[in-house]
């Protein structure tokens, strides 16, 4: 593997607006120069991982990092309807559809510092495990590690890379007890949304005698902070409410906790505003980077698509940073240019 040909690769995703993102169509772009097989080995050779991921971003991060940063978790999954099913490509139930869908399924561990968000690691689910079900007799897949495991494994290289952070965000389909005791354990806070239906206990005393109440019962006006006991989680905690409303007048309710009780409600809010960025980020991989747009059909060729992906996603945020601009209006820009130098060959071709 030649790193050219992976700054290539990823270039080509960042500028490519016309389908699928091909060897062949990459081969093109550099007319010749650059042939398909160079490309094809390139996807199918070596398998790229979240070390590969960290050596790439590594100089980066130690310019921006600081101490009060923030590591943020969160899936996505792109749908893939028609593509061949296998380990990786395979159906995820999706919670932001209420329904299982079928594509890849990606983990992210992003980094947030400043005004700055970099991809640090990653890890694309895998499914290798085929059962039926005894009712419905339909072959099914199942993983051999569950998501908020490989959160934590993600969580522990972070912290073997040295990377500087004190708070981990992340949604309520990740606030796992497990996952706050391995937190706490690191010296680190986490901050994370709660279901509704999660207890927690008000006092010691209250804690002691079993009266656990859900924190939706809880009347909290917005921002306001009290501390308390979730049920199965030893260490003290800080809950707040955030209230919004909605457009047509309703209000709607988040519960956070937090384990960091140096914090006020409005800090803790603050904080976990900041687990958006990692929603703009997936919006950026599948709009900016061609996640979708490989037509792959390998467990290693698909996995390293994503890969390059992450990676072109980074390469955007550095030129986010240079030019003061979002990723989007980059990718506008190369866009106009490019109309532009095909408006001036269409007008060749009339002259000609």
């Amino acid at each position: 593997m030649k790193t050219n040909h992976l700054e290539l690769y990823t270039d080509y995703l960042m500028v490519n607006a016309a389908g699928y993102a091909t060897a062949t169509g990459l081969s093109k772009m550099m007319e010749g120069e650059v042939s398909h097989d160079e490309i094809t080995r390139l996807l199918s050779q070596q398998e790229f991982t979240s070390k590969n991921l960290w050596k790439a971003v590594k100089s980066t991060v130690r310019q921006v990092e600081c101490e009060e940063a923030c590591l943020i978790f969160d899936d996505t999954i792109q749908e893939k309807q028609w593509t061949d099913e296998n380990e990786i490509m395979c159906w995820h139930y999706d919670h932001c559809e209420g329904r299982a869908v079928r594509g890849i399924n990606l983990l992210n561990a992003l980094y947030h510092s400043g005004d700055v968000s970099i991809p640090v690691a990653f890890e694309v689910i895998r499914k290798p495990i085929l059962f039926s079900e005894i009712a419905t007799r339909k072959v099914k897949r199942a993983s051999t590690v569950t998501k908020n495991e490989l959160m934590r494994q993600m969580i522990g290289q972070c912290i073997q890379n040295q990377l500087k952070f004190r708070y981990i965000l992340m949604d309520s389909w990740f606030a796992a007890k497990e996952n706050f005791e391995f937190i706490v354990k690191k010296n680190k806070h986490f901050v994370a949304a709660l279901k509704n239906n999660r207890l927690i206990a008000l006092s010691m005393d209250d804690k002691k005698q079993g009266r656990f109440v859900k924190v939706s019962e809880l009347v909290l006006s917005d921002k306001q902070a009290v501390r308390g006991w979730l049920k199965g989680f030893d260490e003290e905690v800080l809950l707040v409410r955030r209230v919004f409303t909605n457009k047509d007048s309703s209000t709607a309710a988040l519960n956070l906790v937090c384990s960091d009780l140096s914090c006020d409600g409005e800090q803790v809010a603050t904080l976990y505003q900041k687990r958006w960025k990692v929603e703009e980020f997936h919006k950026s991989l599948k709009s900016n980077a061609g996640l979708a747009k490989s037509p792959t059909r390998t467990v290693t060729t698909q996995n390293n698509h994503v890969f390059m992906s992450i990676y072109a996603v980074f390469k955007l945020e550095c030129l986010k940073i240079k030019h003061k601009t979002n990723h989007f209006a980059l990718r506008a820009k190369f866009f106009i240019r490019a109309t532009q130098q095909a408006y001036a060959e269409l007008q060749n071709l009339r002259a000609a």
